[in-house]
């Protein structure tokens, strides 16, 4: 129970925790962050995963949202520089891109995408705020205007700013401490730790069985690399079996 007091808003687990069935709470923090005071989020959904490719690295989302004009919004919470490595950005925008395209739409209806990392140090040291990595035409000096936003949000910023306080009340353990109400209510102990220790109980229950489904997927895969045909076609096998349909089509 301590070291869930300890936890803060910018511990991934326990921001999860925080925006879960938490619109509000998710708004308020896109709109300091994007500084888009209009800003209206429709849906937010926590550990989204996704994996539209079979055979391609699946990724889970910290929170997934979509605003009322159909953008999307990944909001990353990293404490670790290497959490944050611009090819993984890049990754998570690609992703989210086929996500929302589907079979017979136009290119042109890609929504707009903003993968936002917040760090809990200073990324690349220069005392901003806010990073935003924009593509440009190179040859024009123009943006490349393809609707891809990704921003480096600075967690050690302090200031007088929204921005820097929301990031004061990212680092606080107490919510007493806070300078947003909203931030703070949803924190206060008992009912955020309360949830968080919820949640840290169902993975341990979880742990065993996601333990044993990965070792029989792992031993079913070596047994296809080795030629093990006779899982198809051994006469005494009741019921022949194919390992990918213990574990799903996708692979995984």
């Amino acid at each position: 129970m301590q070291r869930l007091r300890d936890l803060r808003p910018i511990d991934d687990d326990f921001m999860r925790c925080l925006f879960k069935d938490n619109i509000p709470l998710a708004e308020f923090v896109l709109r300091i962050i994007t500084d888009k005071q209009d800003l209206i989020i429709t849906d937010c959904e926590t550990q989204k995963d996704m994996q539209r490719l079979a055979g391609a690295r699946s990724i889970c989302l910290d929170a997934y949202k979509t605003d009322s004009a159909g953008k999307r919004y990944d909001l990353e919470i990293q404490r670790q520089e290497k959490g944050a490595d611009p090819c993984r950005a890049r990754y998570h925008s690609s992703v989210m891109d086929v996500e929302n395209l589907h079979s017979g739409q136009e290119f042109k209806e890609l929504p707009d995408t903003y993968t936002i990392f917040t760090i809990e140090k200073d990324f690349y040291g220069k005392g901003e705020p806010v990073y935003p990595i924009e593509r440009m035409n190179l040859a024009t000096g123009k943006s490349f205007e393809d609707g891809e936003h990704i921003l480096y949000v600075n967690g050690e910023y302090r200031g007088e700013s929204n921005l820097g306080k929301l990031m004061h009340d990212f680092n606080c353990t107490q919510a007493s401490d806070m300078n947003f109400k909203l931030m703070a209510d949803r924190t206060r102990y008992p009912k955020g730790v309360s949830e968080m220790c919820r949640i840290m109980e169902d993975m341990r229950n979880e742990s065993p069985k996601e333990g044993i489904r990965e070792g029989m997927k792992e031993a079913a895969l070596r047994m296809l690399a080795a030629g093990k045909s006779w899982l198809y076609s051994n006469p005494k096998a009741p019921h022949p079996v194919c390992p990918a349909l213990l574990f799903g089509t996708s692979g995984r």
